[in-house]
C-alpha cells in the first residue's frame, strides 16, 4: 500500500444514498437535494468525490500531485476523512432533520419563539431578542424549554452554543441555560 495514496479509515467507507436524495458532482461543488432541504458543498481539489450505484466513494486526487510521506499524505487523509464525513451529515440532514435542545433553569428565566425571533429573559434588566438564521427553526414547547432544528448539523450546533452562551449554567446553582443531556458538576460553596 502506497503511502501517499491511501485514504483515512473513514474516508474508505462508502456513504449510502437512501432513497429520494439526489446527489451529483457540479464541477467543484457537490450538490444534495432530499425532502428536508438541499445543500452545495464545495470539495477541497484534494479529493475526488465518485457517485455511482446509491453510494459516494471518497478518494485521494491523484492529479494534484504525489506526495509521499510525512505532513501532506497525513494532510491529505484528514481531509479525506472530514470531507465523508460532512457528506454522510448533510446526507442525513436532507432526509431528517437535526435537533438540539436547550433548558432553561433558573427563576424567572424564560424562552419565547415568535416568528424569527426568540425572545429570551434570563434576568438582566432587558430582554435579549434572538434573530433565527435562515435554515433553522426554533420552537418554545414550553417557557423552559428550546428546541432548535435544522438540516445543517454545524448550523444547529452554532446556533445552540449561541443561545447557550447569554447565559451559561453556573456551577453552584446550575442556574443559566444548558443542553438538555448536559451533566453540570456541582461546586460547594464557601464555608466560614
Amino acid at each position: 500500500m502506497s503511502t501517499g495514496m491511501s485514504t483515512s479509515r473513514v474516508a474508505r467507507k462508502p456513504v449510502t444514498i437512501p432513497a429520494g436524495v439526489k446527489v451529483e458532482m457540479k464541477g467543484q461543488e457537490l450538490a444534495i437535494q432530499g425532502p428536508k432541504g438541499k445543500f452545495l458543498i464545495p470539495i477541497n481539489p484534494l479529493v475526488s468525490i465518485v457517485v455511482d450505484n446509491g453510494v459516494v466513494k471518497i478518494q485521494n486526487n491523484a492529479e494534484t500531485g504525489y506526495v509521499r510521506s510525512g505532513s501532506g499524505s497525513r494532510l491529505r487523509r484528514s481531509i479525506a476523512g472530514t470531507v465523508r464525513a460532512k457528506i454522510a451529515n448533510m446526507i442525513h440532514g436532507v432526509t431528517h432533520i437535526f435537533e438540539k435542545k436547550l433548558l432553561l433553569v433558573g427563576v424567572g428565566y424564560r424562552a419565547q419563539a415568535k416568528g424569527k425571533v426568540l425572545g429570551l429573559t434570563l434576568g438582566y434588566s432587558h430582554p435579549i431578542d434572538f434573530p433565527v438564521p435562515e435554515g433553522i427553526t426554533i420552537e418554545t414547547p414550553s417557557q423552559t424549554e428550546i428546541s432548535v432544528k435544522g438540516a445543517d448539523k454545524d448550523l444547529v450546533g452554532l446556533v445552540a452554543a449561541k443561545i447557550r452562551a447569554y447565559r451559561g449554567p453556573e456551577p453552584y446553582k446550575g442556574k443559566g441555560i444548558r443542553y438538555s443531556d448536559e451533566q453540570i458538576e456541582r461546586k460547594e460553596t464557601k464555608k466560614k
